[in-house]
């Protein structure tokens, strides 16, 4: 069974006869005739009943007559995204990026974006993931860059994946450990994030399986500060390693982080059968060509 099959059938029942339909379709009536029997060969019933030179539905012509309209539509659906993908020339872009990590990520694919497609718009919003989820389930935005967490509502796909570490003052005296727990830092100040963001979840998360209360002393929302905080002696705080790296000075030590279920892994997210606009299937189609996900 193909599509032009289909089609076949279909204006064999709209038009009312082969000959009609063979005009529609730029056939010979013969070979209409040959379509629709092959059809109902394949599916082992009769579609039509032949009344002189007028046809009727049976009852199995209707199911398929009704499913075949179904499915024409939506390939005429499929070739309208395709065109409008391939010839981008408005729209409007609506994401959502968290403050952490979005420069690194993201900062070059703005630009070949821009690039790309000079007409469409791009309304970006940034939030810490838990207010970008509202976002996305809101319909406010299209794509959000959200930590990847079990949600049939929302679909995903991957752009980057790293460990946590720990990032403490360089005489500190955990600095020169190999690796860290959170059993072991169980009596330090943590400097965290501000309130929504989903790195703090998964910290808190992996404290509560190793049952240790951590003492919080400071948040912020700027990865500049909290590494000046933690220079400062202030306490320590977690980082992706990319990002900690970026932000690494002979004031801090970084160690990584021994905990299961703790990676930092940031994907695009979209809801689950949300018909996306062409200018974000773009930008997703982008994102695999220059997101490089590391493990």
């Amino acid at each position: 069974m193909n599509l032009r099959t289909l089609r076949v059938f279909v204006e064999v029942v709209r038009q009312g006869g082969f000959t009609q339909a063979a005009d529609i379709v730029s056939l010979t009536q013969s070979s209409v005739s040959k379509a629709v029997k092959a059809l109902e060969v394949e599916l082992g019933v009769p579609l039509l009943n032949r009344i002189g030179h007028k046809t009727e539905l049976t009852a199995a012509g209707e199911i398929v007559y009704r499913r075949a309209l179904v499915l024409l539509t939506e390939k005429n659906h499929l070739l309208a995204e395709i065109d409008a993908l391939q010839e981008l020339k408005g729209g409007t872009l609506r994401i959502g990026l968290p403050p952490v990590g979005c420069g690194v990520l993201f900062a070059k694919m703005f630009t070949e974006y821009r690039r790309r497609y000079p007409q469409v718009d791009i309304e970006l919003i940034e939030h810490g993931g838990n207010r970008l989820r509202e976002f996305l389930e809101a319909g406010a935005i299209d794509i959000a860059a959200l930590l990847v967490s079990k949600d049939d509502a929302i679909a995903y796909q991957d752009v980057r994946n790293e460990p946590l570490v720990v990032v403490l003052q360089a005489d500190h005296p955990l600095a020169g450990y190999r690796q860290l727990n959170f059993k072991d830092l169980h009596a330090e100040p943590f400097i965290l994030f501000e309130e929504g963001f989903t790195l703090n979840q998964l910290i808190l998360a992996a404290c509560e399986r190793r049952k240790v209360s951590p003492r919080i002393t400071a948040r912020s929302g700027q990865i500049d500060f909290i590494v000046d905080l933690v220079t400062a002696g202030l306490g320590v705080a977690f980082l992706p390693r990319m990002l900690a790296t970026k932000h690494r000075h002979p004031g801090i030590s970084l160690v990584p982080l021994n905990e299961p279920h703790t990676d930092w892994r940031i994907a695009l997210a979209w809801r689950t059968g949300t018909q996306l606009p062409p200018a974000a299937i773009a930008w997703l189609e982008l994102a695999k060509t220059l997101a490089q996900p590391k493990e």
